[in-house]
């Protein structure tokens, strides 16, 4: 006789012995004092952008700043759909330095121009109004002081992106695939 117990456990068996594929996870977020999500290997800076995305380059790896807000089920479901997935998180890890940033926050961070602001009013800055959004910047910071906000980012995520589109969005920074496609049209070419 069949039972769902019996029908769970066995698929647990399967998976175990390599019978069934198995999604890896990866590890779980910190629940922070100020009501975010962050994964272990978020990067801790000193909020100074340009050092930073310099910091990055040296590392051979890609800065984007994600912005969020406590109680954003659309964060949540970032931290614990896609980055939950060990292939994603290991992705992004390897080849980007993720800075986290609240978009109500108050702490101060200099922009590329030099300017420091609250993160609240750099968000506004950068017309940041979703969570989760995910800006992606140049591989070097040369020229990015003099260029309007939104001109210094080279990609977006703004809003959830599920789980293989958006580590597609991060191959495509990574590629640079940026400078000749738009990401539309980058993901019908590797459909």
């Amino acid at each position: 006789m069949y039972t769902r117990r019996g029908l769970i456990v066995g698929a647990g068996a399967a998976a175990a012995a390599g019978l069934a594929p198995a999604v890896a996870r990866a590890e779980q977020p910190i629940l922070t004092e100020d009501g975010l999500y962050r994964q272990s290997w978020f990067i801790e800076s000193f909020l100074e952008l340009g050092d930073d995305l310099e910091a990055a380059r040296k590392a051979a790896k890609r800065f984007a700043v994600m912005w969020e807000l406590k109680g954003c089920p659309y964060c949540k479901e970032t931290h614990f759909v896609n980055f939950a997935r060990a292939d994603i998180a290991d992705y992004v890890r390897t080849n980007f330095d993720v800075l986290q940033l609240n978009i109500v926050g108050s702490r101060k961070v200099t922009d590329f121009d030099g300017e420091e602001l609250g993160e609240k009013q750099l968000a506004a800055k950068y017309g940041v109004r979703f969570t989760p959004t995910i800006q992606f910047f140049p591989e070097q910071a040369d020229g990015l002081k003099v260029k309007a906000p939104r001109e210094r980012e080279v990609s977006r995520i703004a809003g959830y992106l599920r789980p293989d589109d958006f580590v597609s969005m991060f191959r495509y920074v990574r590629e640079s695939a940026y400078q000749t496609q738009t990401f539309r049209d980058y993901l019908k070419a590797r459909s």
